[in-house]
């Protein structure tokens, strides 16, 4: 009677596990518990102010400036940083992404291949989330809130420290991105 209560028990638990529905995974660079908050506020909070284009507020941009920036999520074959809340924002006035290109097969079209390194480096900003203590978020970004490969951008934040005329990185306060991701 034990053997046979012990194999009813087994059989219960198999159909049960096999009947049990599995979640689909998380998108990639998606946790599945969402964005910490600290991320989540940005990304909820509507960029303020006039956006300029990358190009124009590099010139004039000083660490501790209060700026908003537009673009596209590209000028990099990998434009996130794994594992961190940073991305590139390039400016779609200056970069094309490859799939514009007529006749061009890229694979990878966000890498803006086509143009000069002299045209990525001065159409490109680093954008990040940093916490309380001043460091980059150490979740990523990719995939939240439709952050994904040539999403078109709005950016609110200040100038950090280390910007130069060379780099641009902007601690970003507000993240919004274009309803289709495209221009």
């Amino acid at each position: 009677m034990k053997t046979r209560t012990t194999c009813l028990l087994l059989a219960t638990a198999v159909l049960l596990v096999s009947c049990d529905k599995k979640s689909a995974p998380p998108a990639a660079g998606v946790s599945a518990s969402g964005p910490g908050p600290e991320l989540a506020a940005v990304l909820a909070a509507p960029p303020t102010g006039e956006a300029t284009s990358i190009v124009a507020v590099r010139s004039t941009a000083k660490p501790g400036d209060a700026i908003t920036v537009i673009g596209r999520i590209m000028g990099s074959k990998k434009p996130f940083v794994d594992g961190r809340a940073a991305f590139i924002l390039g400016d779609p006035e200056v970069l094309t992404a490859c799939n514009e290109v007529p006749g061009d097969e890229c694979e990878t079209p966000w890498d803006a291949c086509c143009d000069s390194p002299e045209d990525k480096k001065r159409a490109t900003a680093t954008i990040q989330v940093v916490g309380a203590d001043g460091r980059v978020l150490k979740e990523p970004i990719e995939g939240v809130g439709g952050l994904k490969n040539l999403a078109k951008v709005t950016v609110t934040g200040k100038v950090a420290e280390g910007s130069s005329a060379d780099l641009l990185i902007v601690n970003a306060s507000a993240i919004g991105v274009a309803a289709s991701g495209q221009p």
